[in-house]
């Protein structure tokens, strides 16, 4: 197994993980620390995402053959 194969393999479990956690005891205040959490997590990924597409762009604008 590839390197870039066993990390995308833990993340993927940390997420399946988070998804398949059982929280029907949770209460109605654990839910919204839940789900702030969530959306928080959201967020940074969204930001980190528009960082990687912006930063591709300019590596591909640099490298472009006219």
């Amino acid at each position: 197994m590839e390197p870039d194969e066993s990390l995308a393999r833990l993340r993927a479990d940390a997420a399946q993980k988070l998804g398949s956690e059982d929280i029907d005891a949770y209460s109605l205040d654990e839910l919204d620390t839940r789900i702030a959490l969530c959306r928080a997590e959201i967020g940074r990924c969204e930001a980190r995402k528009a960082f990687a597409a912006k930063h591709r762009l300019s590596a591909e604008a640099l490298f472009r053959k006219s």
